[in-house]
């Protein structure tokens, strides 16, 4: 593959919106070069998602001077496979590159593997239209790991994987993982997608999930008014 297809990211945009309960993701205009989602987190009110940066890489170009002049703190996430001419491409329209080592990672969900919590971890399921959040217990009760799946079609889209850090390195993200795929499919879903952090990378590696697109993030100048213009 040499580009990442529009389609894909798209996907992916539809089910983490529905996973945080956003609002619907719009179209850039006038060349739609990306979607806008209004994320309202302090420092990051509004986050546009590139979804032709390898197919037109000047359009890449027009969204980060389009967020480096925006009156709202805005963040720029481009999926690619040429991370090197992005991060040139955001650098010298001046804004701040935040990571660049993300993935975006798909997997068939009907083939994953199964894996259950160790004792004495206790799992809780619970699911409210399409989205499934799954929690293991500590014996204290207190959440040793959580994740969310949501679920959009064929899709489901798995966001905010966490171990606390007292509990890692017990095969819980695994028991997470594991529940959140189960979940999906009991539900109809069959891809799943999600954006891996570099941590996550060799856990949803090793589960059968695919590599692919690296995903670059930089955000507008600090100066931004964190108000609406």
């Amino acid at each position: 593959m040499t580009k990442i297809e529009a389609g894909l990211i798209r996907r992916w945009l539809d089910g983490w919106t529905v996973a945080r309960s956003l609002p619907e993701a719009e179209l850039v205009e006038p060349a739609g070069d990306g979607l806008r989602s209004k994320c309202d987190q302090p420092g990051r009110k509004v986050e546009v998602f590139a979804l032709r940066a390898d197919e037109e890489p000047e359009s890449v170009a027009r969204l980060a001077t389009a967020v480096a002049t925006a009156r709202q703190v805005t963040w720029l996430t481009v999926p690619t496979l040429r991370p090197d001419t992005v991060e040139a491409v955001v650098g010298a329209a001046g804004l701040e590159l935040v990571q660049r080592s993300e993935w975006l990672m798909t997997t068939d969900l009907t083939e994953h593997p199964q894996h259950e919590p160790a004792a004495p971890y206790e799992r809780e399921v619970r699911t409210e239209g399409p989205v499934t959040v799954v929690s293991l217990h500590a014996p204290s009760g207190e959440v040793a790991a959580r994740g969310t799946i949501a679920v959009v079609g064929g899709d489901a889209i798995a966001d905010r994987i966490e171990t606390d850090a007292a509990h890692r390195r017990r095969g819980l993200g695994r028991a997470v993982m594991s529940a959140l795929a189960e979940a999906a499919v009991s539900q109809g879903a069959r891809t799943g997608l999600l954006i891996a952090s570099q941590e996550g990378q060799r856990l949803y590696s090793a589960l059968g999930w695919r590599h692919e697109a690296d995903v670059l993030i930089a955000r507008g100048p600090v100066g931004q008014s964190l108000t609406a213009g």
